[in-house]
């Protein structure tokens, strides 16, 4: 996961995009004032430390009130490159961290470590706009489809089975095999994007035609590559360890058990219930920047939740390079954290030796690392940074 900096007509746009946001900060914060009946905390966020849906007013506002101008990242990033990104997940439920709030980076990878950790409330924190829009598909998709079936034909604009909801049962191999089976229609995919494009223009989130394209552009490259899709780079050749997303979807935990947010029907609806009460948040932000992580911080505190698990991916190994590293770790150090929160992390061995937790067969390792050694340490390398404390997967 590059990170880079908002530049020429990016930052241009970015900056348009970032007034809209803080006008519509403004309106939704004063919509949320007038919901519920308790005193609303700064930025009108009271209804989150209270059970049940959050109103769009309030999910629109914390989108405008954390995020930055985008960033430039040289991927899509539709789908993650991490093919282990499962292998850490009986270490992490060995842990205890369910509930609080959890922080990611990139694409729905997020959706299998909330299936675990069970949170109660997710931000996802990306540099790219384009994460945010990504997350907003997503997100529409699943509140529309009870069934993972009914999810994965719908992004990949193909038609759900005749009675999906004898398909609860079914493994996860069975839904893919029907999503890979079954016949495009070119209706039904004209009528999905008409309905994705209507429901993310509802969420209240200030939102251009270049937007709702680049939303539809997201669709279409699912429907078009199918369960086939890759991990794509811009001005750089595909590695061949990046998994397709079928691979990404079958793979297992260390136990070889099935361990992604479609594994069951349960894991399912636990994330699509987060996302239908919208509470799993997207939010255009550096980890080293100046403002969404620190923002962040005092959002927490309104809320009075603690930082359970923040995924990470590989950021850190550019934070290194752009030698904003301390920045990143300052700003983590401003979440309310509990004592045993973790760093959830990707490690590829492009430009260092194998990682001591690698598992063969496996080019990037999965790592865990309790937020306060990343907090409390002075590191004198990335390698010191990625190997330190790092938690045994078993």
């Amino acid at each position: 996961m590059e990170r880079g900096k908002p530049k020429g007509s990016d930052r241009r746009r970015a900056e348009v995009r970032w007034r809209g946001a803080a006008l519509a900060l403004a309106l939704a914060a004063g919509a949320a004032c007038g919901e519920g009946s308790g005193s609303p905390a700064p930025g009108g966020v009271a209804p989150l430390v209270q059970e049940g849906p959050l109103p769009d007013s309030v999910f629109s506002g914390l989108v405008a009130r954390l995020s930055e101008p985008g960033g430039y990242f040289d991927t899509d990033n539709l789908i993650s490159n991490e093919s282990g990104y499962l292998k850490v997940m009986g270490a992490l439920g060995a842990q205890g961290l369910s509930g609080g709030a959890y922080v990611g980076v990139g694409p729905d990878q997020n959706f299998s470590y909330l299936a675990a950790l069970r949170p109660r409330v997710a931000f996802l924190v990306d540099i790219r706009r384009d994460n945010l829009l990504h997350h907003l598909l997503l997100k529409t998709l699943m509140e529309a489809s009870p069934t993972r079936v009914e999810f994965l034909s719908a992004l990949h604009g193909k038609p759900a089975p005749p009675d999906p909801g004898a398909w609860r049962t079914r493994s996860l191999g069975e839904v893919v095999a029907w999503v890979d089976g079954a016949v495009a229609d070119e209706a039904r995919r004209g009528t999905l994007r008409r309905q994705v494009a209507d429901a993310v223009s509802a969420l209240g989130i200030p939102l251009d035609s270049a937007d709702l394209a680049t939303v539809g552009r997201f669709h279409q490259t699912f429907m078009d590559a199918g369960l086939d899709l890759r991990f794509t780079s811009f001005g750089r050749a595909p590695r061949p360890y990046y998994p397709t997303y079928r691979q990404l979807l079958l793979e297992t935990d260390l136990d070889g058990a099935a361990a992604s947010y479609l594994a069951s029907e349960e894991r399912y609806a636990y994330v699509r219930g987060m996302q239908a009460e919208n509470r799993v948040i997207p939010v255009v932000g550096n980890l080293a920047g100046d403002h969404a992580l620190p923002e962040l911080g005092r959002v927490l505190g309104e809320m009075g939740v603690e930082l359970h698990a923040f995924y990470a991916s590989n950021v850190e190994f550019y934070l290194w390079g752009d030698g904003t590293f301390s920045r990143w770790v300052e700003n983590l150090a401003e979440l309310p954290a509990t004592a045993g929160a973790v760093v959830i992390r990707s490690y590829f061995p492009n430009f260092g030796g194998t990682h001591p937790s690698a598992v063969s067969g496996y080019y990037a390792t999965q790592t865990l690392q309790p937020v306060r050694t990343l907090v409390e340490g002075r590191f004198t390398s990335y390698w010191d940074v990625v190997t330190r404390d790092a938690l045994p997967l078993r």
